[in-house]
């Protein structure tokens, strides 16, 4: 079994999030094996992940990271496009944290790059806006020598 995990921005441009699918695609077809996705289902790179994830037939782990979590949604159609993913998703791990905060973020990404064989980070290689960001979540995972594939193609942007 190999296990994936995401991480990445949010905002992402819509040529950005079409080529970003396409990298993801091409990382997961690398996968000779069972394959377990992991993520948080937030907007952006994460809910690409398992979409892409899905669609190759992996099974899919949400981590998610408190109580209250799709009420983050800003936007309808991305909390409808979270619950729609929540309900394929092989099995839901919610973390212990009574409402969302930087540190729920920040276990949910420690979460999935502790379990993960690879991290697919969505970063443009600029530090974390705040606790629990995508820069974060990379230099938890390399500082554990997991390995980390960039998924930033290039003129990628952000939205």
């Amino acid at each position: 079994m190999t296990a994936i995990g995401c991480t990445g921005h949010q905002t992402l441009s819509e040529l950005t999030r079409r080529r970003v699918a396409a990298a993801m695609a091409t990382e997961i077809a690398k996968v000779e094996d069972e394959l377990v996705g992991l993520c948080s289902l937030a907007v952006g790179a994460d809910q690409i992940f398992a979409n892409v994830l899905l669609a190759s037939g992996g099974r899919l782990y949400a981590v998610i990271p408190c109580r209250g979590y799709a009420g983050t949604f800003d936007d309808e159609a991305a909390r409808q496009e979270f619950e729609r993913l929540l309900s394929a998703a092989h099995e839901v791990i919610e973390l212990p944290f009574s409402e969302p905060s930087e540190e729920a973020f920040m276990a949910a990404g420690r979460a999935v790059a502790d379990q993960c064989d690879l991290l697919l980070a969505v970063w443009d290689g600029q530090p974390a806006g705040g606790l629990g960001g995508t820069g974060d979540v990379v230099s938890h995972a390399t500082d554990r020598s997991k390995k980390v594939k960039i998924l930033w193609p290039e003129g990628s942007s952000r939205s």
